[in-house]
C-alpha cells in the first residue's frame, strides 16, 4: 500500500481551495463586464455551475471520468465516492487520499460549466442554464476527462499532453460557448445600443483573483509539492505577464489606448495558454506562448465583433482560441528536461506530438460542438431556454431572479446619452478594443 505524503496532501489541500476561488474570480470579472441590469444573474451563473456539478460529480461525474472501464468511459463503480476514501489511488496520485483527488478534479468539472455561461447573458433562463450545466457536463465533459485524464483514456493512451486542462476545460468550454451564442441567437439590443462594462474595477478583481487562484489550477495540478510544482507556478505566472504585455501593446497600436479591460483580459488568455503545458515547457517557452497566444485571441475577438455572432465575453476567443494554442504550442515545446513523465516535443526532435496534440484539439472541438448543439436541441424540445424579449428590455436580474445589483438608475444606459458621463462610458476599455481598425497618422 502507498505511503500518503503528507507535504503533498497539504499542497493539493490548499490548490483545491484556490481553484474554489477562482469561481468568484471568475464571477466578479464576467459580473464587472456586463452591463449593471445582468450583473447578478452573471455572477450567479458561475456560483450556480459550481454547486450543480459538485453534486453531480459526487453521484456518478468523478467514476465516469475516472473510474474504471473502457478506454472512452469510466463506469458506475465510483458512484456516490463508494469505495474512494482517504486512502491512497495508486493509479492516479500514490501519495495523496483518493477522496482529495476527486476533489480537486471536480472543482476543475465547476468551473468549466461556469466558463461558458460568458457567451449567453441577458438572454438564456437561469435554471436552463442549469439543467444544459449538469447534462454538458455528463455527455461532453466526464468522458472529455476520461479520454485526456483517465486510466486507459484513449488520447492519453496516445501520448497527448494536457497538464491541467487546455483541452478539457478551456478548448471544450470555449467551443461551446460559441456554438451556444449561435443557437441562441443575440441580444435584442445587440449592436444597436453600446453594452459597456458597468464596473471595471470589479473585472480587475476578478483578473486578479483567478490569475492567484490559477496557481492552484496549474501548480496544483502535478499532485505533490516538488520541481514540476514549481516549474508550473513559474511557467503560469511568465506565460500571464507576457500575454498581458503583448495585449498591452497591441491595444496601444491600433487604438493609441493600453486599457484595464485588454490588460485584465490578456492576463487570462495567458493563464489559459499556459495551462495545457505548465509542467512541461520552461519558463522561456512560457514567454513564448503567452506572447504567442495573445494576438491570436486579439484578432479573433476583433473578427468576432464585426460578425452577427453575440458571444457577449468572447469566451471562444479568449478559452477555445488560447486554449487551442496553447494546446498546439505544448506539441513545440515540451521537453523531457523539464518533466521526465512527459514527452519532447518539436524543438527536441520530436515532430509526433504535434500531430497527436492536433488530434486531441481537432477531437474535443468536434466533440464538443456536436454535443452541445445535440443537447440545446432536446431541451428545447421540452422547455424553454430563453427569455421573453421584454424580460430582456427590462434585465434578467429583475425577471430570472427578482433583484438588482444596486438600487437607482441603470448607469450603463447613460451610454447611449449625449452626457459628459455618457461620453466617459461610451469610451470604456470595452469600446476602445471593438473599435474597427484605423491607422494613425
Amino acid at each position: 500500500m502507498p505511503t500518503i505524503s503528507s507535504g503533498d496532501t497539504a499542497w493539493v489541500l490548499i490548490s483545491t481551495a484556490l481553484v474554489v476561488l477562482m469561481v468568484p474570480g471568475l464571477a466578479f470579472f464576467y459580473g464587472g463586464l456586463v452591463r449593471q441590469k445582468s450583473a447578478l444573474n452573471t455572477m450567479l451563473m458561475s456560483l450556480g455551475a459550481l454547486a450543480v456539478v459538485s453534486v453531480q460529480w459526487v453521484l456518478f461525474g468523478y467514476s465516469l471520468a475516472f473510474g474504471p472501464g473502457s478506454s472512452f468511459i469510466g463506469g458506475f463503480a465510483w458512484a456516490g465516492l463508494q469505495g474512494v476514501t482517504g486512502a491512497p489511488n495508486p493509479t492516479y496520485a500514490a501519495a495523496l487520499p483518493q477522496l482529495l483527488f476527486a476533489a480537486f478534479q471536480a472543482m476543475f468539472a465547476g468551473i468549466t460549466v461556469a466558463l461558458f455561461s460568458g457567451a449567453v447573458i441577458d438572454r438564456m433562463r437561469y435554471v436552463g442554464y442549469l439543467i444544459f450545466g449538469l447534462v454538458w457536463s455528463t455527455l461532453i465533459y466526464d468522458p472529455l476527462a476520461h479520454w485526456v485524464w483517465g486510466d486507459g483514456g484513449w488520447l492519453r493512451t496516445l501520448g497527448a499532453l494536457d497538464f491541467a486542462g487546455g483541452t478539457v476545460v478551456h478548448i471544450s468550454a470555449g467551443v461551446t460557448a460559441l456554438v451556444l451564442a449561435i443557437m441562441m441567437g443575440p441580444r435584442r439590443d445587440f449592436k444597436r445600443v453600446p453594452t459597456v462594462p458597468h464596473n471595471v474595477p470589479f473585472a480587475l478583481l476578478g483578473a486578479g483573483l483567478l490569475w492567484f487562484g490559477w496557481f492552484g489550477f496549474n501548480a496544483g495540478s502535478a499532485l505533490a509539492a516538488d520541481g514540476i510544482a514549481a516549474n508550473a507556478l513559474v511557467t503560469t505566472h511568465t506565460a500571464a505577464a507576457a500575454a498581458l504585455v503583448t495585449w498591452i501593446l497591441l491595444e496601444q497600436w491600433r487604438s493609441g489606448h493600453a486599457t484595464a479591460v485588454g490588460a485584465a483580459t490578456g492576463a487570462v488568455v495567458g493563464l489559459v495558454a499556459i495551462t495545457p503545458a505548465a509542467g512541461f515547457v520552461s519558463p522561456l517557452s512560457a514567454i513564448a506562448i503567452g506572447a504567442l497566444a495573445a494576438p491570436c485571441s486579439f484578432f479573433a475577438l476583433q473578427y468576432r465583433s464585426k460578425t452577427k455572432v453575440d458571444d457577449t465575453l468572447d469566451v471562444f476567443a479568449c478559452h477555445g482560441v488560447a486554449g487551442i494554442v496553447g494546446a498546439v504550442l505544448t506539441g513545440v515545446f515540451a521537453s523531457k528536461a523539464v518533466n521526465a513523465n512527459g514527452a519532447d516535443g518539436l524543438l527536441f526532435g520530436n515532430a509526433r506530438l504535434i500531430g497527436v496534440q492536433l488530434l486531441a484539439v481537432v477531437t474535443t472541438v468536434a466533440f464538443a460542438a456536436i454535443g452541445t448543439v445535440v443537447i440545446v436541441s432536446a431541451l428545447r424540445a421540452v422547455m424553454a431556454l430563453r427569455i421573453p424579449v421584454s424580460a430582456e428590455m427590462t434585465g434578467i436580474d429583475l425577471s430570472e431572479h427578482g433583484e438588482e445589483a444596486y438600487h437607482g438608475s441603470d448607469l450603463s444606459d447613460l451610454a447611449g446619452r449625449s452626457t459628459p458621463l455618457g461620453d466617459a462610458v461610451v469610451l470604456s476599455a470595452s469600446e476602445l478594443m471593438h473599435r474597427p481598425t484605423q491607422r494613425r497618422a
